[in-house]
Parts: structure tokens; sequence; C-alpha cells
């Protein structure tokens, strides 16, 4: 299914720094409850298995997305950022932040396998399907780490200098891209060699957490702090575009499908959806109001459905800095439907 983008569609109205779309693509779905308590992080989709994965504190909820249904947990994963799928080897892969370990686990018993022992505090995890080989981002370790998914033998660790966070993989190419958030940069790395073979600025992006990629058109979307999405020329590094987005901008996801790129921006309590309209341009055709705090996020390329840990917060006086608190109990994943 492609989205059709009909005149009021791409009819944006500019306010202050951002974008707000007159309608767009998307409506607010079904509310998943979740409760429990503790911080979140990643969210993953396995569109085969009709499975969403949610990270939430020491443990990773297991979702039936056809049902919208809590159907499973995997235990005994502290400090939880993000999980990996490899449908063809019937295995997750778990970044441990607190464990600075990956759990590989079985998808269909969702039982430990056994723990890899990774770079300090690994973020962001992925799994490289043509050397089946995954890839933990270890934001204190400034590395990735790079082991065998079959065996679980540690094949390389990778020095990247700062603290990465997303990264993507062109398998064809035979190129890992990885955002780093300090450094303001993209660096390559060579699947063949893990090594980093370059490192491309991503000005005028500043401080990029989020990071999607349309293979077909070997374009990098980067979810830029200063309320920016960047594409960028996959196969030399050079940015062609970029449109303003909300702020608090966490993750990044792009649909193959319908050509919509998203930013999840958590500070503003939106969705900004982009459409690729060519190689060369970006066109903001909707904003979604979430919630406050609705900072991550995964897409369903089959579907298209997007989905967005969120939570209630206790008060703050005014002029607070701290960290608002959250509600026990109110943990929960919106959903956005295409219409």
């Amino acid at each position: 299914m492609r989205y059709a983008m009909t005149a009021a569609a791409i009819l944006c109205l500019t306010v202050g720094a951002g974008l707000q779309a007159q309608e767009g693509p998307y409506h607010a779905g079904p509310v998943i409850q979740i409760g429990g308590e503790g911080g979140w992080d990643y969210l993953s989709v396995d569109p085969a298995a009709h499975r969403l994965y949610v990270s939430h504190a020491t443990h990773v909820v297991v979702i039936d997305t056809q049902t919208n249904k809590v159907v499973g947990d995997i235990p005994d994963t502290p400090g939880v950022h993000g999980l990996a799928v490899a449908a063809d080897l019937s295995r997750a892969f778990v970044s441990n932040g607190r464990g600075n370990n990956s759990s590989i686990v079985d998808l269909k018993t969702l039982k430990l396998i056994q723990k890899v022992e990774t770079g300090e505090n690994p973020d962001w995890i992925l799994y490289e399907s043509s050397k089946k080989e995954v890839y933990t981002m270890n934001g204190r370790g400034k590395s990735a780490t790079v082991f065998d998914a079959t065996t679980g033998k540690v094949v390389a660790t990778i020095p990247l200098e700062g603290k990465p966070e997303t990264a993507q993989a062109d398998s064809k190419a035979g190129k890992i891209y990885v955002n780093m958030e300090d450094l303001n940069s993209i660096k390559v790395i060579d699947i063949a060699t893990h090594k980093v073979t370059e490192t491309w600025p991503a000005a005028p992006c500043e401080a990029a957490s989020g990071l999607a990629f349309d293979l077909a058109t070997h374009r990098l979307f980067l979810g830029c702090d200063n309320k920016l999405m960047v594409m960028m020329d996959s196969t030399n590094g050079k940015v062609v575009y970029s449109v303003p987005v909300g702020e608090g901008v966490d993750s990044t996801w792009f649909d193959p499908t319908t050509k919509l790129a998203f930013t999840s921006n958590g500070g503003a309590g939106t969705v900004s959806v982009a459409h690729e309209d060519s190689a060369s341009v970006l066109k903001i055709v909707q904003t979604i109001k979430t919630v406050r705090g609705a900072r991550t996020m995964a897409l369903d390329p089959v579907t298209h459905t997007i989905y967005l840990a969120a939570t209630d917060y206790e008060p703050q006086a005014p002029g607070s800095k701290d960290r608002p608190k959250a509600v026990a109990g109110t943990f929960r994943v919106l959903t956005y439907l295409m219409k």
C-alpha cells in the first residue's frame, strides 16, 4: 500500500520552529496497557511473527500485535535498551545496559540461551544477516562489540571514539552506518573487516539519536536534537535535505512502502511524519499529537502501524529541572494506524 498524498495532506502550517500538518495519513489506535514500574527504551517489531518487543527496566515485554495483548516476557535483562530479531535463526538479542552484556534468547520459548560480554553500557543492538553477526553500540564503552549470532563468540571490538547511538546495515554494500551523538557525525564500518572506513560530518544535524535507512534510494534519515530530520546520501555522506521536526527527538524510522520517515519527539509530545518525495526532497505531511515523554518508537513495515512507549508523570513544581517521576502502573504503548 502506498500513501497517495493529497493537496490537503501536504498542506502544512508553520508554528514557531516546527511544522504541524493540517491532516495526514495516521490516526490514533488502541492503547496497550502494560503497567509495572521502571524505565524503558527501544521497541522492536517482528512483523512475520506478529510480535512487538518493549524494553522495560529489567525485562522485555512481548505483545501480540494482532490482539494487542501481552503474551510473554523475557526476564533478567538489567538496564535493557533494545532487542534485535534474527528470524532466520529464531533468536533474539537483547542489550543489557547495566549488565554490560547481551542476552541470546530462543524466540519460540523466550528462554535464555547464553549471555555475551560486550563493551560498557550496550545500547542499540543490530543483527546483520549476511554474516549472521550481532553489533552492540556501547555508549559508555565508546565502541561496538561484534559477535557471532550462532555461537555467541565475540569476533571484534571496534573503537568509535565517542558515544554511538543508532546503527543501520546495508548488507549489499557491506557497510554499517553509526550515528555518533556526541561527535555530530556518521561513522561507516566495513562489514568484512570490522574497521571504521569513513567518518562523515552530519551538519546541520546536531546530537543525532535516531537513524533510519531507505535501501532503495541509499538515503539515511537522522533525527537530530536541534529539531531537524536530515537526509544523507549513504554512498558519499553528503547531506541532501533537511526538514524541521519536534523537540526531544529520540527515535527515527522509515517505511519503504509508503516512503514515510518518522521522528518521535518526546519533548514536544509529537511524531513528525515526512514523505520522501524523491532522493533529494523531504516534505512534512503530518505532526501526530502523542503525549509528552513518548520518545521511543517502532514501525511495523507490513501493517504500517507505529508504536510508542509512554507513561504518566507526577506534577512538578514550576521551573523544576528535576527529571519527572513516573506514575507507577501507567506504562503503556500507544498505537497509530494508517487511515
